[in-house]
């Protein structure tokens, strides 16, 4: 168990995080019993990893029962109290019973150690800025400070800041609605307003195409009537061509009845 609030935090925080990221049984502050029916043999790690186990809650972690897999990774997040000769009696057990990757933080003096199976053998990592975990994906920072990062790149979050973080993006997120929102109004009223164009458009169109209609028909009536002025006129002339040619011939017997009737007074007959 953790003896102060900020080793608590480093718990609470490294384990919540694994436990976001991971599908696979990642616990804190539990008992970890290797072998069946020894049960002297136990420790309690501040944080394990189980790779291939389920999720889920148990009053320790009993080997024989899960599987036989070993947890394999472990977390020691270090109190005030710790010893030398107490950290290196943890690391030879996780090293005697098939750890994996073995971290130790130091959350006074923000540093961290690390430790990778080779062979039989627990061996130090000899630089852990910028270290990412071949189990567990995720990479190490100390520059300014120790930093947990996911293998997205996003920190390790304490609970509050989650909560802020949570915070920001329900607030980012209802912004987004509202400007959602917004955009969705405005295009709806340019929908609108765009169906109001196109119906004016469309009686501007029928307006126009009625003004052709009445225009067409005037023509129509105009070319009619011009037809029929010309055929009147041309009825005209014919009557005036007529006229003058009954004239001409009224005037042709006139002429001929005065010749014929000087003939017949030069020949003494009167009429």
């Amino acid at each position: 168990m953790s003896d102060n609030t900020l080793q608590y935090q480093w718990i609470v925080t490294i384990q919540g995080g694994l436990d976001k990221e991971l599908p696979d049984f990642v616990a804190g502050n539990i008992l970890w019993y290797p072998v069946e029916g020894q049960p002297k043999i136990c420790i309690g790690p501040d944080v394990l990893v189980a790779f291939g186990r389920p999720k889920g809650h148990r009053l320790s972690y009993l080997q024989w029962e899960e599987a036989g897999v070993t947890p394999q990774v472990i977390w020691e997040v270090l109190s005030r109290g710790n010893t030398l000769w107490e950290m290196e009696q943890k690391r030879m057990f996780y090293q005697r019973y098939g750890v994996e990757e073995y971290y130790v933080v130091d959350p006074y003096k923000e540093r961290v150690e690390g430790w990778q199976r080779q062979g039989d053998q627990l061996v130090a990592i000899p630089q852990m800025n910028g270290w990412q975990s071949p189990k567990m994906g995720i990479r190490f920072g100390i520059e300014g400070g120790l930093r947990l990062f996911h293998p997205d790149g996003q920190p390790f979050l304490t609970f509050v800041e989650n909560a802020a973080f949570a915070d920001a993006q329900r607030r980012r997120a209802e912004m987004q609605r509202q400007r959602a929102e917004k955009e969705l109004q405005r295009a709806e009223e340019e929908r609108q307003r765009a169906e109001e164009e196109r119906q004016r458009a469309e009686e501007e169109r029928q307006r126009a195409e009625e003004a052709q209609r009445r225009a067409d028909e005037e023509h129509q009536r105009a070319e009619e009537a011009q037809r029929r002025a010309e055929e009147e006129g041309q009825r005209a002339e014919d009557a005036q061509q007529r006229a003058e040619l009954q004239q001409r011939r009224a005037e042709e017997a006139e002429a001929k009845a005065e010749a014929l009737a000087a003939r017949l007074r030069v020949l003494g007959i009167s009429l």
